[in-house]
């Protein structure tokens, strides 16, 4: 299993530059790496875009991670994550798809998430409240549909058609859900 922080976007509805945002004295997008590397995977991949900032950083901070541009990442999320499926080890049994402006995502998740890919179910997400959220695991076998897809549609759109085939695994608090859009999001839970 690989992991894989989705970081291209600008964070228009932010004012620009969301993933370097102050952050627990980082910057925003550490949130999501910090739980990458706590989780069950062989590497990271970072992929980048519309901040030439977060490249540079990541470089300079986590040499460990591989760094991947998504050119058409202003084409929307689908451009990032045909850029991330692309870019894991042609062995890889799949990948977890984290979003970069999710610091709040728990640990907890991380690991039922890759397990329940490895035990054969085509893709895992999480769950709160009843309510779906991020981050997701997707089986290799799922990356030909990852690759169709076009324009601002994520994973969504293919976990809703596998029906009682995604495993769903519960989390134990709302940051599956909770996602930094403004600037006072920073604030949540005194952050």
């Amino acid at each position: 299993m690989e992991a894989v922080v989705l970081a291209a976007g600008s964070g228009a509805r932010f004012g620009g530059g969301k993933l370097m945002a102050p952050w627990r004295g980082g910057v925003l997008l550490e949130g999501a790496l910090q739980a990458a590397f706590a989780a069950p995977v062989r590497s990271v991949t970072v992929v980048t875009g519309a901040d030439p900032r977060v490249a540079s950083t990541l470089r300079a901070q986590a040499p460990s991670v591989r760094l991947v541009d998504a050119p058409d990442h202003a084409e929307g999320l689908a451009a990032s994550l045909r850029a991330a499926v692309r870019a894991v080890p042609a062995d890889a049994v799949g990948v977890l798809v984290l979003l970069g402006d999710m610091p709040h995502v728990p640990h907890a998740v991380l690991a039922p998430l890759c397990e329940a890919v490895l035990a054969g179910a085509p893709a895992a997400a999480p769950v709160w409240n009843g309510r779906r959220g991020n981050p997701v695991t997707l089986a290799r076998e799922l990356f030909p549909a990852v690759l169709a897809l076009a324009g601002d549609v994520g994973a969504r759109s293919i976990l809703d058609r596998l029906g009682e085939r995604l495993a769903l695994v519960q989390a134990p608090s709302d940051g599956v859900l909770f996602d930094v859009d403004l600037p006072q999001d920073l604030a949540r839970d005194g952050l």
